[in-house]
C-alpha cells in the first residue's frame, strides 16, 4: 500500500473524507430515527430510541466502512472484523448514550433539543472520535500492519516504519 504513489498525507486526508461521508449518511439515519422515534412510538424513552437509531445507523456504517473507507485495509476474516466493529460500536454507544444520560437525568436537560444536542451532536462528535482511530488501528488493518505493531511492541518503537507509512 505503501508503493501506491500517493502520499501518507494525502492517504490519510482520503480516508477521512471517505470516513465523513460515510458517518454523515449514517449519522442522517441516526438523527432521523431517533426523532422519529423519540417523537412517536418511544416518547417516554429516549434512551431506547436512541439505541435503536444507533443500530441502524451502525449497520450503514459498517457496509460503508468495510466497502469504501477501509476497503485497502481489510486482512481480518469477516467474523472478526464484524466483532470488533461491533464492540467498538458498542463502546460508541455508550458515548452517545452517557452524554444524552447526563444531559437528560442528571442535569434535567429534557426537553427533545437538549436530547438532539446531547446525544446527536457532543455524543456522535466524541463516539466518531474514537471510532475513527478504532477502525483504522484496530477493525480494518491488514495483516502485515498488525505484524508490524506486534514487531514494535517487541523490539521498541524505532523498529515500526511500515505503521507510520500506512498510517
Amino acid at each position: 500500500m505503501a508503493n501506491d504513489g500517493i502520499s501518507p498525507v494525502r492517504r490519510v486526508l482520503r480516508r477521512l473524507g471517505s470516513f465523513s461521508l460515510v458517518g454523515t449518511v449514517a449519522f442522517i439515519v441516526d438523527v432521523t430515527l431517533f426523532n422519529v422515534l423519540a417523537s412517536t412510538l418511544l416518547d417516554d424513552s429516549p434512551i431506547t430510541a436512541k439505541i435503536a437509531s444507533v443500530t441502524a445507523a451502525t449497520t450503514v456504517s459498517w457496509l460503508g466502512s468495510r466497502y469504501l473507507t477501509f476497503r485497502k485495509t481489510r486482512g481480518r476474516s469477516i467474523r472478526s472484523e464484524t466483532l470488533l466493529f461491533a464492540l467498538t460500536n458498542l463502546v460508541g454507544l455508550l458515548i452517545a448514550t452517557g452524554c444524552l444520560y447526563i444531559s437528560h437525568y442528571l442535569l434535567g436537560f429534557d426537553s427533545q433539543f437538549a436530547d438532539n444536542v446531547s446525544g446527536n451532536i457532543v455524543g456522535v462528535l466524541a463516539g466518531n472520535i474514537f471510532r475513527y482511530f478504532a477502525y483504522r488501528y484496530i477493525v480494518f488493518t491488514t495483516e502485515e500492519e498488525r505484524a508490524a505493531r506486534a514487531a514494535s511492541k517487541e523490539n521498541g518503537p524505532g523498529k515500526a516504519s511500515a505503521l507510520k507509512e500506512n498510517a
